[in-house]
């Protein structure tokens, strides 16, 4: 499932499915075709995340992709219905990808629970609900959770509640929540502030267009990379605008690996293709026909390319001494 020693990528399905069960199936497959790991869904109803009213407090505002709306009718347009669930995960496991969801109540958990959900994702805007994040942690399986509107505080206080439950398997999600999120608002420093801090793997739920968020969050050790994902734009729907289709999507995974790939282990030792770049290093070598006795100058004895003779840092060493032998116009020069 998760790995310590390779990125884990999560396309999020969300409302990207445009209320057809089909849709939502191929999407499964197209994730799998993209290289993805997993796939992630979210579990609840307009009902269990909001109230049906439409006072002012419920309208959606503040330059959203969907401003205007109310609350529960964005979600009751959104939301995976619990039926398609069980074919989902199905379909995931058919393909060889993980399947889990992001709870939004404890009917949600107990619903996921049921159909063997192997990890708990705690959205954004629930960091602060720590009822659920209680229950959740409870079932004892991995805890992601995005910090996209978390103060320090808040991050403290949900890991404090993870561990009071008997589970410490935790990883943070840097997380900018607004759709599609400013790249110059991404602070990515952040993310390795929270490892810090917190002593937590950490990774990148991401909302701004393109991949270069997740090509950098790879490169600053994210252990976890989430991004939206739908099978054509056309679809439409709610999280439309700030998701990657399958080919787009295909790209940041090759473009993680990659990156991945190039971090190595930090340490000095030489590859086998750096060792042979010796032929290009300098060295010393016999410029001029040398006899015994000759003193070593400047014109006779040079470090020049490639790397096969003495160390460069003995030419001041041997330069006016005398020859001890011999020596032909090429030849490596050994001390």
């Amino acid at each position: 499932m998760m790995s310590e020693n390779k990125v884990f990528i999560i396309a999020e399905l969300s409302a990207n499915h445009g209320g057809s069960l089909e849709t939502a199936l191929e999407t499964v497959r197209a994730a799998k075709r993209t290289g993805a790991d997993a796939i992630k869904l979210q579990t609840y109803t307009a009902d269990s995340l909001t109230l049906d009213s439409t006072k002012e407090d419920f309208i959606i505002k503040g330059g959203t992709l969907w401003d205007g709306k109310s609350l529960h009718a964005l979600y009751k347009q959104a939301y995976t219905p619990w039926e398609w669930h069980k074919a989902l995960f199905d379909e995931a496991q058919k393909e060889g990808l993980v399947c889990f969801s992001s709870p939004f109540d404890k009917t949600a958990v107990d619903f996921l629970e049921d159909l063997g959900n192997p990890i708990y994702k705690i959205a954004s805007f629930e960091i602060t609900d720590i009822p659920l994040i209680r229950y959740t942690a409870s079932k004892g399986k991995p805890m992601i959770m995005s910090t996209g509107i978390a103060s320090y505080d808040a991050i403290a206080l949900a890991i404090e509640t993870c561990k009071k439950a008997g589970n410490d398997n935790i990883t943070l999600l840097k997380c900018t929540s607004a759709y599609p999120a400013p790249i110059e608002e991404a602070n990515m420093h952040m993310m390795q502030q929270m490892s810090k801090d917190f002593g937590v793997k950490v990774g990148l739920s991401d909302h701004t267009l393109g991949i270069t968020l997740p090509v950098v969050a790879t490169a600053l050790g994210a252990k976890v990379i989430e991004k939206h994902f739908i099978l054509d734009s056309s679809i439409g729907g709610p999280d439309a605008d700030f998701s990657l289709d399958e080919k787009s999507f295909t790209e940041m995974v090759r473009a993680v690996r990659a990156a991945e790939s190039s971090l190595g282990d930090g340490g000095y030792t030489l590859t086998e293709k750096q060792k042979k770049g010796i032929q290009f290093a300098r060295s010393l070598y016999v410029a001029q026909d040398i006899k015994k006795g000759e003193i070593y100058t400047e014109e006779n004895l040079r470090s020049v390319r490639p790397g096969y003779g003495a160390h460069p840092k003995h030419l001041d060493a041997v330069l006016g001494t005398k020859a001890e032998r011999d020596w032909e116009k090429g030849e490596r020069f050994k001390i």
